[in-house]
């Protein structure tokens, strides 16, 4: 399948494979708490390889193991995992416009795809909108790529949970890995402003029901950064007319 590609194909998906290269080690950690989380929980073996394949969200696999243990029911179980993921419904509309000639099964294909890195680093790159010979190729390569390092690393820590204490501190790398990631992602004002915001309404909330303090935090995220946007299309706007007046030839200072 991969010889069938076009030469510009072939050429985005590999430069999509190393564009979340550097992700592979913090995804990699991810995926080994995770599954060593689940065989560890009451979850059974095929359940929890049933899990990672189907869910392939680890926030909110990890968020419903306790709920699974206190045999709660299962609407909130459901509901916590909503909760959780609810950030992929932003993701999701941030790449509609990118790929909405597609057809509806292949669009639902790339959301089960689409992930919190994947979709940092497919916004990083600034494409234009709709069709763009490469962009779903580009796309498929950092797909590849993170699914497989998490479904790997799942799987090994499903099978080999015994074999790993639980003072290793795995999750604690795992975040210390992202933290770069996310760092280099800070290019504008809007995104700081974001970033902050959402740090401190997701500290704020950390001990609310069902996890809401992440929709909480990507929520307030979203209109932090727009808010930024427009303060500063604002002052652009008035630096532009405090330019335009002062070369006016009507203002007296414009004349020499």
């Amino acid at each position: 399948m991969f010889d069938r590609l076009s030469d510009t194909n072939r050429r985005a998906f590999i430069d999509g494979v190393k564009t979340l290269s550097p992700a592979v080690p913090a995804t990699f950690s991810w995926g080994l708490v995770t599954g060593i989380a689940m065989a560890k929980s009451v979850l059974t073996v095929p359940q929890a390889l049933g899990m990672s394949l189907a869910a392939y969200a680890g926030s909110s696999q990890l968020a419903v193991l306790p709920l699974f243990a206190a045999k709660l029911p299962l609407w909130t179980i459901l509901l916590t995992a909503a909760m959780v993921n609810l950030r992929f419904v932003i993701f999701s509309a941030g790449l509609a416009p990118h790929f909405a000639y597609l057809p509806l099964r292949r669009r639902l294909v790339l959301g089960y795809f689409n992930g919190d890195i994947i979709y940092l680093m497919f916004s990083k790159r600034n494409f234009p909108v709709g069709y763009q010979p490469g962009k779903e190729a580009f796309f498929w390569g950092m797909a590849a790529t993170s699914w497989s390092s998490w479904q790997v690393s799942s799987i090994v820590g499903i099978l080999l949970a015994s074999l790993f204490p639980d003072n290793w501190g795995l999750e604690l790398a795992g975040t210390l890995a992202l933290i770069p990631l996310i760092v280099s992602a800070i290019a504008t004002r809007s995104t700081l402003a974001a970033v902050g915001v959402a740090s401190v309404i997701a500290l704020i909330t950390l001990d609310l029901p069902y996890r809401l303090s992440l929709p909480l935090a990507v929520i307030s995220a979203l209109l932090a950064g727009t808010f930024a946007d427009l303060i500063a299309e604002k002052r652009g706007a008035r630096a532009k007319s405090k330019a335009a007046s002062a070369a006016s030839p009507e203002n007296p200072r414009s004349v020499r």
